[in-house]
């Protein structure tokens, strides 16, 4: 049977709040909890970004059953591999072994904060792949000497260390992705519900590994509301990945986002009070084979009513289609 989670989304509620949130989503039921990994939001409304980490910290102290991971961090360029090693690490003893690292090549939009560029997607690939083999390396707890072509580690070792390291999952797009870091994931991480994906990284784990996805939903009592707040929040999400990863601030999404009709956020975000439609909406997901399902209910000012009325009889929904 699969598995649904909750969206921590640091886009679009502040640290407090996603602490509360984290505890309301347990209670309801949620088997895991992703938390997006943001220097800012996609659009201003949107209107908040706290650091992923510290809040992620805080919700393993405030839940004890979720698994809790990162959907997905970039450990590449605002955070070197070697310190998000460390801080996986400490999450998974904070969580009592609930953190899964989720990992990927990152988008602009947070990266080029540390005035470092933006490279090619081929050199953020191989980036990627050197940042996954540190990042097993110190998991190890032994001291680690690498010198690749885009990151160094002198002698190097994190000292406290959960007994078997941390499971990543590694976010892939396509074949060249799947055939770079299958062999160095131990779940797959994927944004669209692509068979092929599904079908590619099983051929390399005999298909005993997780495939992870996330779909958003407006939910609301009132059909028009919800879609007014999926267009006013979640309008850049029709941009597809390969605009999305290269846009480099929040007046980028703004403007690219600009001719987006409340109409075309409609009919690719399932909006409103039909629990049986928006559950529905994850069938995709389902069909291609994806094994975890996580849930981001759009906007910040519905969540308490959505986690205390909405999210137990829809989770019901939701197991009953898998």
């Amino acid at each position: 049977m699969a598995r649904f989670g909750y969206t921590l989304m640091t886009e679009q509620s502040g640290p407090r709040d996603l602490v509360r949130y984290a505890q309301a989503a347990e209670d309801a039921g949620f088997d895991f909890e992703v938390s997006s990994d943001h220097y800012s939001p996609w659009l201003v409304s949107q209107g908040h970004a706290p650091y992923a980490w510290s809040v992620l910290g805080a919700v393993a102290q405030a839940t004890s059953r979720v698994e809790l991971m990162t959907y997905v961090t970039c450990p590449t360029m605002r955070y070197h591999p070697a310190v998000v090693a460390q801080k996986a690490a400490t999450m998974s003893l904070l969580s009592e072994g609930r953190f899964l690292l989720g990992v990927g090549s990152g988008e602009n939009l947070n990266e080029h904060v540390v005035g470092d560029g933006w490279p090619a997607v081929a050199t953020r690939q191989a980036m990627l792949q050197e940042a996954v083999e540190i990042i097993r390396e110190l998991h190890t707890g032994e001291l680690v000497t690498y010198d690749g072509e885009y990151f160094r580690v002198d002698s190097a070792r994190v000292w406290d260390v959960p007994e078997g390291g941390v499971p990543i999952g590694v976010a892939v797009s396509g074949e060249e992705s799947i055939e770079r870091f299958a062999p160095l994931g131990d779940h797959m991480i994927a944004v669209q519900p692509e068979a092929k994906l599904v079908e590619g990284w099983d051929a390399a784990h005999d298909g005993a590994s997780r495939k992870i996805g996330q779909i958003p939903i407006s939910w609301d009592p009132d059909l028009e509301t919800a879609v007014e707040r999926a267009h006013d929040q979640f309008r850049w999400f029709g941009g597809g990945w390969a605009v999305n990863a290269d846009l480099p601030t929040p007046a980028g999404f703004e403007a690219a986002s600009q001719f987006v009709r409340t109409d075309d956020v409609a009919e690719s975000i399932a909006c409103g009070p039909d629990l049986d439609e928006l559950a529905a909406s994850v069938q995709p997901y389902l069909d291609a084979g994806f094994t975890d399902i996580a849930i981001v209910q759009v906007g910040d000012e519905q969540q308490d009513r959505f986690l205390a009325e909405v999210a137990e009889p829809l989770l019901e929904r939701l197991r009953a289609l898998s």
